[in-house]
């Protein structure tokens, strides 16, 4: 799993690119939507709920669209007949990549994800090609400067952390996704901030491409994220230091 922030530093970065536009909040909801139509509409009793909500919270999601979102899932508004689905396929130099949609339309959304693998040098992939490769876990990424291992150890360990990895600058404390919530809440209450949180596929092994091919896999990636029905997209892909800094 190490290396895995250096992908994840990159999606934060693009993140807060990208967070004024309206797609922000319509995944926000949308998570908000899956997570009430799954486990209810008590945040209390459902902690994707709880972390979907928190999720809406950061991009400033407003209050009364998060709760029409949470009424949306559990069917007291119109709207919330959406699908989740999760594609597979192959990005340039072999990287595999999964991408996570929600859709009212599921015949024109494949076309489209097929599409954009297609036309990026990249394709797609059987149910079950690629997902193997990856594990779902909780990540929360700290940055060295601030904190010691030894500081997170001890705080998170305690709370259900599973490991906690150096990832060069910055320290990764991974958790099994039920564990989550209750080892970030551990280090909030601690007073420790982290520099993103969220629960993510993380690929076993990660594979080194080139900066050419580094910025073709980017290219399929920026198509596939500007679709309006992607929630996530994973890849295992490790990318030379420093490519995309200025961007």
């Amino acid at each position: 799993m190490a290396g895995h922030s250096k992908w994840a530093n990159i999606q934060h970065r693009k993140g807060r690119q990208d967070a004024k536009k309206a797609k922000f909040f319509t995944k926000a909801a949308k998570d908000i939507i899956l997570a009430a139509k799954a486990g209810g509409g008590n945040p209390e009793d459902n902690s994707a709920l709880r972390l979907a909500i928190q999720k809406a919270k950061a991009v400033n999601l407003p209050k009364d669209k998060i709760d029409n979102a949470i009424k949306k899932g559990t069917g007291e508004l119109a709207g919330g007949d959406i699908l989740e689905i999760l594609y597979e396929g192959y990005a340039p130099g072999g990287v595999a990549m999964l991408v996570e949609v929600c859709t009212d339309n599921k015949n024109r959304v494949v076309a489209e994800i097929r599409h954009a693998f297609t036309k990026h040098g990249g394709n797609m992939a059987e149910a079950g090609a690629v997902s193997y490769m990856f594990n779902k876990k909780g990540v929360i990424v700290f940055d060295k400067e601030k904190y010691s291992e030894d500081d997170l150890m001890e705080v998170g360990l305690e709370a259900g952390a599973e490991d906690i990895v150096d990832d060069g600058e910055v320290f990764t404390v991974y958790t099994e996704p039920g564990d989550f919530m209750a080892v970030q809440q551990a280090f909030t209450d601690a007073g420790m901030e982290f520099n993103s949180a969220e629960v993510s596929q993380v690929p076993e092994n990660l594979i080194e491409v080139d900066e050419a091919t580094g910025r073709k896999v980017m290219n399929l990636y920026d198509t596939l994220e500007d679709n309006d029905d992607t929630q996530n997209i994973y890849m295992n892909a490790d990318f030379p230091e420093g490519l995309f800094d200025d961007e």
